[in-house]
């Protein structure tokens, strides 16, 4: 389970909130100690219609933070679409590159991963936040969103990326509207059927609203619908999930691990 720390004052859940350095560390511990097993850091939003982030700027949010939390020995994510940055925080001992635009982005970010050897999540990606909804134009939405994974994947490995070190997510809210997004998920074994590991990232993202709290209501209010998506990605075998808050989700889990040794 991937906790999320969003280093920024603009995320459409929690921005602002762990933004200063104390409150970013406050925050990934709670996120460890509630179940999370990785914490991505990032520092940039990717909320729709959010404006790009300086480099210098995302990297005085999430370097120093990246650093110390690798020192206390908590296992760290980067997500950026910058390769720089991703460069500089595998130096610093983060073990794992989330890139939303898949190396899309930033056309230097296949060289970073394949020459540090770092696992490396590929989301799928249409273009950036100000005009994904533009783009969230399907007639199929799992067969193309499964093509268009899939080409990014052998064209990664072409650059020199390695197969072992990839982790595909299908992106859900990223340049998909609200009924593409459930068609995603129920089509999770065509993404599951490249063999590659899967992420399921459906934390309070905005399809989410309505379900199981009132309509319009704040997004840690989705935390009980996150959890019940971790829980059916889990018992399809998803790779991992990436939570706001890991307490709803690590409960559920707990409780399928449970079932599951009972039965065998």
């Amino acid at each position: 389970m991937m906790g999320i720390l969003n280093v920024t004052p603009d995320s459409f859940s929690d921005g602002g909130l762990h933004q200063a350095y104390d409150s970013a560390l406050a925050h990934a511990r709670e996120l460890v100690a509630t179940g999370a097993d990785i914490v991505d850091v990032g520092g940039e939003s990717t909320r729709p219609g959010a404006e790009r982030v300086p480099v210098d700027v995302e990297q005085e949010r999430v370097l120093p933070v990246v650093q110390q939390l690798v020192a206390e020995g908590v296992p760290v994510s980067i997500d950026t679409m910058n390769a720089s940055t991703a460069e500089r925080a595998v130096e610093l001992g983060a073990v794992i590159v989330n890139d939303v635009s898949g190396g899309l982005a930033d056309q230097d970010m296949a060289r970073v991963v394949a020459a540090t050897g770092t696992g490396f999540v590929v989301m799928h990606w249409r273009g950036h936040s100000d005009r994904m909804y533009r783009d969230a134009v399907y007639e199929h939405a799992v067969d193309e969103v499964r093509r268009e994974v899939e080409m990014r994947v052998a064209e990664l490995i072409v650059l020199g990326v390695r197969q072992e070190q990839v982790v595909i997510d299908p992106g859900l809210g990223f340049a998909k509207q609200g009924v593409q997004n459930w068609e995603i998920l129920a089509g999770y074994e065509r993404f599951a059927s490249i063999g590659l590991p899967v992420l399921v990232a459906a934390s309070r993202k905005r399809f989410l609203d309505g379900i199981g709290s009132a309509e319009g209501a704040p997004p840690k209010d989705r935390d009980l619908a996150t959890a019940a998506i971790s829980l059916l990605a889990a018992e399809r075998g998803a790779w991992g999930v990436r939570v706001h808050d890991p307490a709803p989700t690590r409960a559920v889990l707990d409780v399928w691990e449970a079932w599951r040794a009972a039965r065998s």
